[in-house]
């Protein structure tokens, strides 16, 4: 396209003198989306499986969310929590009554809700007189940008000139309990982890490893945080990640898909450990907005249905069979890692994810990645199939370039 009609490079271009250059976006500008559709500044459709990574869980411009979104915009914007808002408390009832919570707490992103839960976990050992204050994290973690979250990261290059960073924080490997139990002592306070690990390619906990921490974390009066600001809301089939274990964290994070697009965090826990926050201890200017609250509680409304989650695990058979019958034909991916509509495809050229991704905006379809290796895909979670079978055909053609 000639460059003087190409309205695309015309706003990409403004983009590179008014914002911070710490991103590298697409060479396209989406400008409208419906469902797994979306359509930029010269009007080219594109197949979403990238769902704002893992955020759109219910697709572009969703007629539920939107009714949800402007009945509450009729109604109220923001207070503060000086008082409190309806949406706030019906939702929080809501996620209490589907987790094994007994207290919420609501900020804006993931980053806030796992800042809330460190705080709440040492907190609860101060007040109940313990010196612990120790972090056990997790190697190819990833809970956020905060300076803390990247603390708990451990990524060199998530961390290189930010420092001095946030101490008492100590990393075992994922999926090796042996390394967890060297590093705990009696100043352990909590262990933070994801039910898998999505920036480190959507690499899945074992069972046995999962059941392993709880009981360490139960035997050693330690607090387990689930970190599922990505995992949660349906990603894996299951209203929240860790029902896949059969097992209850102390403390879990949600965001992400929790909103379906507006900005929302959660941190739930057990009452014992919520009380030690008393009042003035932690709080957030628009954390428990009702516009937000009221959409998340829509959300939750559509994607708890057994129903839906079943249709979440078989268009997952569905995604990762074609998958693996493109991969076959091309000779693309040397692994392909799934928990639920949540995929991630080990590129066998190596470094290389960035340049596939190039060649699939190219064919019209959006994708992420998971470190330099891995193409990863979290499309809607409603996505249809016919939707699905486009976006293979776009990726097919993105391999053949």
């Amino acid at each position: 396209m000639n460059n003087d009609v190409d309205k695309n490079k015309q706003l990409r271009d403004l983009y590179d003198e008014v914002m911070l250059p710490n991103y590298a976006p697409a060479s396209f500008i989406p400008v409208e989306a419906s469902g797994s559709s979306v359509w930029d500044k010269n009007n080219k459709k594109y197949i979403d499986l990238g769902g704002g990574i893992a955020v759109t869980s219910l697709g572009h411009s969703n007629p539920e969310l939107i009714s949800a979104l402007n009945d509450q915009s009729k109604k109220l914007w923001h207070l503060s929590n000086y008082i409190a808002n309806e949406p706030a408390i019906n939702l929080a009832k809501q996620l209490i009554d589907l987790t094994f919570a007994d207290k919420v707490y609501f900020s804006n992103s993931g980053s806030e809700a796992n800042e809330a839960a460190i705080k709440m976990a040492r907190r609860y050992h101060h007040e109940s007189g313990s010196e612990r204050n120790e972090i056990i994290a997790f190697n190819n973690s990833f809970h956020g940008r905060s300076l803390l979250n990247i603390s708990l990261g451990a990524s060199d290059n998530h961390r290189k000139g930010f420092g001095p960073l946030p101490g008492g924080i100590l990393h075992a490997n994922y999926n090796d309990l042996s390394s967890v139990e060297e590093l705990i002592s009696n100043k352990t306070a909590a262990i933070i982890i994801e039910p898998v690990q999505g920036e480190a390619g959507v690499v899945a906990a074992e069972h046995e490893f999962m059941l392993g921490i709880r009981d360490l974390c139960t035997q050693n009066g330690i607090i387990l945080i689930m970190d599922e600001v990505q995992s949660g809301v349906g990603r894996m089939g299951h209203t929240f990640g860790y029902m896949a274990f059969d097992i209850e964290p102390d403390i879990l994070t949600s965001a992400k898909g929790l909103g379906g697009g507006i900005p929302i965090g959660a941190t739930l826990a057990k009452d014992k450990i919520a009380s030690a926050m008393n009042v003035g201890s932690h709080g957030s200017t628009f954390g428990g907005n009702p516009m937000a609250c009221a959409v998340a509680s829509k959300v939750l409304d559509i994607i708890s249905e057994p129903s839906f989650l079943d249709k979440v695990k078989e268009k997952e058979t569905l995604l990762v069979d074609h998958l693996e019958n493109i991969s076959r034909k091309h000779q693309a991916f040397s692994a392909i890692r799934s928990s639920g509509l949540w995929v991630g495809c080990e590129l066998r050229n190596h470094g290389e994810v960035n340049k596939l991704l190039d060649r699939c905006y190219e064919s019209g379809l959006i994708a992420v990645s998971a470190g330099p290796s891995t193409l990863r895909f979290a499309p809607a979670l409603n996505i249809s199939e016919d939707e699905i079978l486009e976006g293979i055909k776009r990726l097919e053609k993105a391999l053949s370039i």
